[in-house]
């Protein structure tokens, strides 16, 4: 008849508890092909065991896949061993592969978020799995530093330099306005208190000591580890994806001497230059808040600086500077390293190495501005 469709399926019983099932004819897409729903009510009862069989197959695509896909799930949920041997061979192997992959289940707005104990758990489990991690890209960069010392660290003196350009005179702009803000900030912080007992004078030492010593240091590192230490993790993190870094390996060339060893050094020598210049910038904030909110004589202030700073002041930010330098190198290029193969996994790595960069600074400076007050500095 002129309505038959296209395609033919029989199904037939055999034995007690058997079933031979045969496709016929196209089974392709736009032949309006039964969903395997007709199955259902046929591999009921005593069935056991069905037959898979394509004699008079004339032309197949994804259509017929995904009819003996459905088809071969039923039987699983339902403990019926399937045999697929009557059917082409190419459609048993696409099937092989298409069964053995899992199906993926996507949380959605109805999953359960986890619990409190499973999250602090988590968590646990994922700073475990972080310490042995640090540890060993600790050792390699130590092993590297060794290695430079003894001229045999292989990396390229221009990268060194297009590092340095890259993380010092292009930082200059953003580390000078935040450093003047919190040199504003300083000032009236003080002042408030200072004018009570009419020592506004005194605006310049707390602003002087605390820019060059504590603040300018910690807002700089807090600066480059948003603005460089993200960008070390997702350049480092996109060759990891690339397998560019594989390639290295494979060329007998070390990843952490050629690509971290110049991004290491350019953000210890950097980092506390661009600690100086925000701790004078901050100076420079007092002065203007002192001069013209507070009528303090420009000379006066600038002796009053003078007097307040000395030398232990500034190797004290300097000291710090270079150690956050250092950190924010290791965090970026720490999550870069280890980054996944996916796009969304250098998103991770680039927002993980701010996160690790602003702690260690963090547990960096409470432990060096405590071994700095017992040392009497």
């Amino acid at each position: 008849m002129p309505n038959d469709p296209p395609w033919r399926l029989d199904i037939r019983p055999a034995g007690e508890d058997g079933l031979e099932i045969n496709l016929g004819g196209r089974w392709c897409l736009n032949a309006q092909l039964p969903a395997c729903d007709v199955l259902t009510a046929e591999l009921g009862g005593r069935i056991r065991r069905v037959g898979i069989a394509a004699v008079g197959l004339t032309e197949w695509d994804s259509g017929l896949l995904a009819f003996l896909c459905g088809a071969l799930r039923v039987c699983a949920e339902r403990d019926i061993a399937a045999d697929t041997a009557g059917l082409p061979s190419g459609a048993q192997r696409l099937i092989a592969m298409a069964l053995a992959v899992p199906e993926q289940k996507v949380p959605g707005r109805d999953t359960a978020p986890p619990s409190l104990s499973a999250r602090v758990g988590m968590a646990t489990v994922e700073f475990l799995r972080d310490g042995p991690q640090m540890l060993h890209f600790l050792g390699e960069i130590t092993q590297s530093l060794v290695r430079l010392a003894g001229g045999r660290a292989r990396f390229r003196a221009r990268d060194l330099w297009l590092e340095i350009e890259e993380v010092g005179p292009r930082a200059l702009p953003i580390v000078a306005v935040i450093s003047f803000l919190v040199g504003l900030i300083l000032a009236y912080l003080g002042a408030d208190q200072l004018r009570l007992v009419g020592a506004q004078i005194f605006i310049a030492d707390l602003v002087a000591i605390g820019m060059v010593r504590e603040v300018g240091a910690l807002m700089t590192g807090i600066i480059i580890a948003g603005r460089t230490g993200a960008a070390f993790a997702a350049q480092l993190g996109t060759m990891q994806v690339n397998e560019e870094i594989d390639a290295y390996k494979t060329l007998g060339i070390s990843p952490v001497d050629f690509l971290v060893l110049p991004r290491i050094l350019a953000l210890m020598l950097m980092v506390p230059l661009l600690t100086l210049y925000s701790g004078i910038i901050g100076i420079l904030a007092g002065l203007l808040v002192s001069v013209t909110i507070f009528h303090v004589g420009v000379f006066e202030y600038y002796a009053e600086t003078l007097r307040a700073l000395e030398l232990k002041h500034f190797l004290v930010g300097l000291s710090k500077g270079s150690v956050y330098g250092a950190m924010i190198a290791f965090a970026g290029c720490l999550r870069g390293m280890h980054c996944g193969r996916s796009a969304e996994a250098v998103g991770r790595a680039a927002t993980s190495a701010v996160v690790t960069a602003i702690l260690l600074i963090t547990v960096a400076a409470s432990i060096m501005t405590i071994v700095y007050y017992q040392l009497g500095i």
